[in-house]
């Protein structure tokens, strides 16, 4: 007998998707994961949240961005996942929910004057 099925099983591997919540390191990444879970006795869904540490060869990802990452070799103490790929970009600011055109304010744009209060 053969253990094909077991084999393609174990091939399979495990991909998660979190939003970058530290650059820490040369080629380190933090990667928060939020999953929920249903509580026993009162059937509400809880967010739980991991952070894992995530090897970034390019060091490409940056905060805010979303990223998959899957398993690999241990790297470190912590880091035994990699990035795999980086699904949508991210910045503080959007995370803020302000662009950076409304940051940024021009250099020539007056402030207007305090309104004069009349003495009567």
């Amino acid at each position: 007998m053969t253990n094909a099925g077991k084999n393609v099983a174990d091939k399979r591997q495990t991909r998660w998707t979190g939003k970058v919540v530290s650059v820490g390191g040369d080629k380190t990444i933090r990667v928060a994961i939020i999953n929920l879970v249903k509580h026993e006795r009162y059937n509400k869904y809880l967010r739980r949240q991991t952070k894992v540490a995530a090897h970034d060869p390019a060091n490409a990802a940056k905060m805010g961005d979303v990223v998959e990452i899957v398993p690999c070799r241990r790297m470190s103490k912590n880091k035994s996942w990699r990035l795999a790929r980086i699904i949508r970009s991210g910045s503080i600011l959007e995370q803020a929910g302000q662009t950076v055109a409304e940051d940024v304010t021009p250099a020539d744009a007056s402030v207007p004057a305090e309104p004069q209060l009349s003495q009567d």
